[in-house]
């Protein structure tokens, strides 16, 4: 008996141990617990249903539960459906033992599920954001997810928070507002009730693929953080991508971008999709970029481009809200050939802060005002340090421009928007102009003055727009100023130069209102300019003991030698009145006159203007400017050998028309020595005398001028008025 019950014992035992290791190993299919299970999530939302196929339970022994799983299954809710790969839940063995059913967790695997299906199935559960997610599901044009979702149940079987959801999106496709779309992203993500994390990323915005290794989103109280890498490999930017994306958001006009990078980036956006806050870091290296030139840098970069371009830059980019920082170097190309820039650029609020230097080594640069120019095989540098306040002002902490021994530093200049000087500290300069003149002066600011005092300074250029003031308009000042000048040797041209130049300009409204200066050759010789403004009238006097340094800026005559210049202009209403007197000098080259003297068969004379010169006692010109047109009422010279008497206009660059009686001084004299008896003088005695001079006439552009000459017999009233004129006055 007792081996009959240890057989049968043994047997029963061998069945539990085969069943146990049979369930534990094996498992067995039901459809027992499909009404529990479905009934345990209709508690959690009576719309929410699954159909289930049979289930497939596995004993785990040592935790007391049942493995539950099933494959092929469908969640539904509000006819919102979706196709389930694989659910597993875990079953308390005792509470079934206690023919008590709960689950305790739910595990979900889907299957390659279309993204619009997802986001309308969230859509019906969600309960608060319903708007919002259709907005969501109408951007997403295509896509797939695989999910596996991890669900918890307390004891009253309500799902806990802690719910885990990792999965991968592939193929995804979001439509933009500007009718573009960022395609082709995939991702690996994990999520839980607070955070989103995204692994291993990849999309691509019209052509232009980007990749992050993780991204992660943070949800708080009332807000949620994005932050992560965003990286992108070499790729060229069309300029409709440019024109509808970058260029809004940069305001400057890019025409061609090719770059990689690697961004970093933070944001925090509220509930209602605001952004709150952000930073981006990027690491930029830039192939090629080329922008619109908006600058008027003809008169600095003589050979400047339309566009600029950069080329290899590499910088380092932070942008904050009301922050932005970039400091990169690289190459740049401003006119026909690429130089270097180094630059670190701060914008806070309406304030910039920039630090730039540009490294020239293949291209000319130009300081017009200073007759200065460097050429494109010449090495410098050009330094601008200061800051900009939108819609206020510009200001430089310092420019310096560097070449060799040549320097220009400016300090704390302030100019306007539109480039006018407000006011600069100081600036000092040391430089050989295009003329091979060294030049070293400073100008200081002292209160509301400035001086310009030092120790040499080529005044060619200076004199030149004086001389022309009616011509040029250069509108550089802001506010009027008063310029105190102390400098010891200043050149007037070529070699010419003057000691101890001092006085002062007035400028108003950048015009020069008021003036008075002097120099001197040598002890004995002097020089003065004087400008008086009296309501709108004009009064300019200039004398000269020495007039060679100033009538030869004028190019079309040569030769000039000795003589003393007196010039007296009135100017009222834009028109100038002018008188011009040039005393006991001698000519040795001028081409229009000797082609005239030939002309007219004077030999004798043009070859005594060709070889040892023309003497004259004294030159007049009266002339009158109005806007561009020079009105020349009158040039009378003479001299022992000739005596000229001309009028006309001459439009500067564009036309000179003169006519004019030019006669022999001893026809003159012997004209003149005949006055009492005038039906003589003005017919002759004998035939062929009564031929006292020619006529002529000079028309043209300034650099082609040709001349006609015709004798004359008589000599006009006019002619013979002036001449004794001017013999009474010697």
């Amino acid at each position: 008996m007792t081996k009959i019950f240890t057989k049968l014992f043994l047997v029963i035992l061998f069945l539990v141990i085969s069943f146990i290791g049979y369930f534990s190993l094996v498992g067995f299919e039901t459809k027992r617990f499909n009404k529990q299970i479905k009934d345990n999530l209709k508690g959690v939302d009576p719309k929410l249903d699954i159909k289930l196929n049979e289930v497939k339970i596995i004993l785990d022994l040592f935790n007391l539960n049942i493995n539950a799983k099933t494959l092929g299954s469908t969640i539904s809710y509000d006819n919102e459906l979706l196709d389930i790969e694989l659910i597993k839940s875990n079953l308390s063995l005792v509470n079934l033992l206690n023919k008590e059913f709960s689950l305790s967790n739910l595990f979900i695997s889907t299957k390659s599920i279309k993204l619009k299906d997802v986001i309308g199935f969230i859509r019906a559960i969600e309960k608060d954001n319903k708007t919002k997610l259709l907005i969501l599901e109408n951007f997403i044009s295509k896509g797939y997810l695989i999910a596996d979702i991890s669900l918890n149940f307390n004891e009253q079987g309500k799902i806990k928070k802690d719910i885990k959801i990792n999965g991968f999106v592939k193929d995804g496709s979001i439509n933009l507002l500007n009718k573009m779309s960022i395609d082709k992203i995939n991702f690996i993500f994990e999520t839980n009730d607070k955070d989103l994390n995204i692994n291993d990323l990849e999309f691509s915005y019209e052509n232009l693929n980007f990749s992050s290794k993780k991204i992660q989103f943070i949800n708080k109280k009332k807000s949620f953080s994005i932050e992560g890498q965003i990286d992108n490999n070499d790729f060229y930017v069309s300029e409709e991508i440019l024109k509808n994306f970058l260029n809004p958001i940069l305001k400057i006009d890019l025409k061609k971008l090719r770059f990689s990078s690697e961004n970093k980036f933070f944001l925090e956006i509220n509930d209602k999709f605001k952004i709150l806050d952000y930073e981006i870091k990027s690491l930029l290296d830039l192939k090629e970029a080329s922008i619109k030139n908006i600058l008027n840098t003809k008169n600095i970069f003589p050979n400047s481009q339309t566009d600029i371009n950069f080329k290899n830059h590499q910088a380092e980019l932070i942008y904050q809200k009301n922050y932005f920082f970039v400091k990169g170097q690289g190459d740049i190309l401003i006119q026909k050939n690429f130089d270097t820039v180094d630059y670190k650029i701060k914008k806070t609020k309406d304030t910039n802060l920039f630090n730039i230097k540009l490294n020239l080594s293949d291209n000319p640069i130009t300081f017009d005002f200073l007759d200065y120019k460097i050429d494109d095989k010449t090495e410098a540098t050009l330094i601008f340090d200061g800051k900009h306040i939108k819609d206020k002002s510009l200001s430089f902490k310092n420019i310096q421009f560097k070449s060799g021994s040549d320097l220009i530093d400016i300090d704390n200049l302030k100019l306007t928007n539109d480039f006018k000087i407000m006011s600069m500290k100081s600036a000092n300069l040391k430089f050989t102009d295009n003329q091979d003149k060294k030049n070293i002066f400073q100008i200081k600011n002292i209160k509301e003055d400035y001086i310009l005092l030092g120790n040499v300074f080529n005044a060619n250029k200076l004199i030149n727009d004086l001389i022309f003031d009616d011509i040029k308009d250069n509108k550089i000042f802001n506010e009027d100023l008063n310029l105190k000048i102390d400098i010891k040797k200043v050149y007037l041209h070529d070699e010419h130069k003057v000691y101890d130049l001092k006085g002062n300009l007035d400028f108003k409204d950048n015009k020069i209102v008021g003036a008075n200066i002097s120099s001197n050759f040598n002890e004995n010789e002097k020089i003065n300019f004087t400008i008086i403004t009296n309501n709108d009238q004009k009064v300019t006097t200039f004398f000269s003991d020495q007039a060679k340094p100033f009538v030869q800026k004028f190019n079309f005559i040569k030769g000039f030698e000795k003589g003393s210049l007196d010039f007296y202009s009135i100017k009222s209403n834009k028109t100038s009145n002018s008188k011009l007197k040039i005393y006991d000098f001698k000519l040795k080259k001028l081409p229009v006159l000797t082609k005239i003297l030939t002309l007219a068969s004077l030999q004798g004379i043009a070859d005594l203007l060709s070889g040892e010169g023309i003497g004259f006692s004294e030159f007049e010109m009266n002339f009158e400017n109005s806007d561009k047109l020079m009105t020349i009422n009158e040039i009378y010279a003479i001299g022992p050998a000739i005596s000229i008497l001309m009028e006309g206009y001459i439009e500067p660059k564009k036309l000179v028309s003169l006519r004019g009686t030019l006669v022999p001084a001893t026809t003159i004299n012997k004209a003149i020595g005949s006055i009492p008896i005038i039906g003589d003088i003005l017919v002759g005695k004998k035939t062929g005398e009564g031929v006292f001079g020619v006529s002529f006439k000079i028309k043209g552009p300034p650099k082609k001028l040709e001349s006609s000459v015709n004798p004359i017999k008589t000599l006009t009233p006019r002619f013979i008025t002036r001449t004794l004129e001017k013999i009474k006055k010697n």
